[in-house]
């Protein structure tokens, strides 16, 4: 009788696939969706838009719905426009990126200085990781982030009051050319602009 051994498969946890997106993933780009659901069960709020990011310290977000914002981070500086207010919020980056869940997608990439991370329950059809930040003054509480293989599909974040951040991606194209231009934020004329 011949017995035959099958060769063990290894398969990637969550959080060897999160390293794996965030060393291989040096900029991106796609579509989100974004549901906040608050503590006390309100109507959970929906916004859709766009995002790209270069590592490190450069990302674009852009909300179409229900309302106009953009998010620019130049590597230096944040600069959040609110179209319907014409107020532009300037922030230095490092200050406003450090241990935020922004970190995850245009940080430096050292995911494990800022953040632990463990596995979490597999959920949705999706493996996920969760990440604690290591500061005790962060902003929230835990980040998960799902993958389906090796792609990104989604990111909640709990925050300290209890609100729940749902973001889902769609057509994330991993490591796409894309021109510095897009980084670089020139407040709109007569635009009120406040900050640092």
């Amino acid at each position: 009788m011949a017995v035959f051994f099958l060769p063990q498969i290894a398969r990637a946890g969550a959080v060897e696939r999160l390293a794996a997106f965030v060393e291989g993933t040096r900029a991106a780009r796609g579509a989100f969706t974004q549901t906040v659901f608050t503590k006390s069960g309100k109507k959970p709020q929906q916004a859709s838009g766009t995002m790209m990011f270069v590592r490190p310290g450069k990302f674009r977000w852009v909300y179409d719905q229900p309302y106009q914002q953009v998010l620019v981070g130049d590597g230096e500086k944040l600069w959040i426009w609110d179209k319907d207010l014409n107020q532009v919020t300037v922030k230095k980056l490092g200050k406003a990126l450090g241990d935020s869940p922004a970190a995850f997608l245009a940080g430096e990439g050292d995911i494990e200085r800022h953040f632990a991370v463990t596995e979490a329950e597999p959920r949705d059809g999706l493996e996920w990781a969760e990440a604690r930040p290591k500061a005790a003054e962060a902003n929230f509480e835990r980040l998960r982030l799902g993958f389906r293989g090796e792609a990104l599909q989604a990111m909640e974040i709990l925050d300290n009051f209890g609100q729940t951040t749902v973001l889902v991606f769609s057509g994330i194209e991993r490591n796409p050319p894309l021109p510095p231009a897009i980084f670089r934020f020139t407040p709109p004329k007569g635009a009120d602009v406040v900050g640092d």
